[in-house]
């Protein structure tokens, strides 16, 4: 005779803060950055971090990566297509660029005097200001 054998709930219940925050990727850039793509076919070309995504670890960048999307119209008076639009790519094919000399840099942290975290430059060893995005 079979026994029913009762698996536990374990899972997507009772998840905790830590656990959420796992499935996420650390990114270096964030919204507003100016950065450097370092692979791909766009190598070479610089743009404005427009879209994060820290679930997939990908950015979305102003006028890179551009593919082409057939769009239907959804009301009467809109325009149905093809449109051109930046698809996301990821983090790790673009670097910050140094705000002394416009040159591709990787970046540390450091706790300022007043305990706030700030960004340095690995190049140059300036601080690299956070962007200033209003939504």
């Amino acid at each position: 005779m079979r026994v029913n054998v009762y698996r536990k709930t374990r899972g997507k219940r009772n998840r905790t803060r830590h656990e959420i925050n796992a499935e996420r990727e650390k990114i270096h850039v964030m919204k507003g950055d100016t950065v450097r793509v370092v692979r791909g076919d766009d190598k070479g070309k610089e743009g404005k971090v427009l879209r994060v995504f820290p679930k997939t670890g990908r950015i979305t960048i102003e006028g890179i990566n551009i593919v082409k999307k057939h769009r239907k119209a959804k009301r009467a008076e809109e325009q149905s297509g093809i449109i051109e639009m930046p698809a996301p790519m990821h983090a790790s094919n673009v670097m910050l660029k140094d705000p002394k000399s416009g040159a591709p840099t990787r970046i540390r942290a450091r706790i300022d005097t007043d305990g706030t975290k700030e960004r340095i430059s690995v190049k140059s060893g300036d601080a690299v200001a956070r962007p200033t995005t209003k939504r």
